[in-house]
């Protein structure tokens, strides 16, 4: 009985900051103009990738990104809501998991505009994507994909 009751404790332990990330990945919500179709194709993406999202057709995507601080400069297609962070535009996903890992203290990551060859836009890159931090100031880039 003693050994089962340490098992189980075991398994608890290793099995809740899964099942936290798990939770986490459960909030994401990608907010989109209701004629956009790559925002679609971006959040197909992020499932293949593991991370659930659900997607939410809006008019009002605009004061959305205001809300949540994204700077006209840094807008991009979409606006997705994970973890208590903004990731605006088609930010590769690599970045989006590097987000969530390191969790710096930013409101979040931009890819802006819609880049050719982006994670759901067809296309080739052409050249390697900035992607900037969101927070106070000017803009500072968070990484080169």
């Amino acid at each position: 009985m003693m050994k089962q009751r340490r098992v189980l404790a075991v398994f608890l332990a290793l099995a809740t900051p899964g099942m936290a990330a798990a939770q986490a990945a459960q909030t994401a919500i990608l907010y989109k103009n209701p004629q956009c179709e790559c925002c679609d194709a971006y959040a197909k993406v992020l499932e293949r990738s593991g991370i659930p999202v659900t997607v939410k057709a809006t008019s009002t995507l605009t004061a959305l990104k205001r809300e949540h601080g994204v700077p006209g400069p840094l807008q991009g297609c979409h606006t997705l809501l994970i973890d208590g962070y903004v990731v605006e535009g088609h930010v590769p996903v690599t970045q989006v998991k590097r987000l969530l890992t390191e969790r710096p203290a930013i409101k979040g990551i931009s890819l802006p505009g819609m880049p050719a060859g982006s994670p759901g836009m067809d296309g080739v890159k052409a050249e390697p994507f900035t992607i900037y931090e969101i927070g106070e100031g000017e803009p500072k880039i968070f990484a080169r994909e």
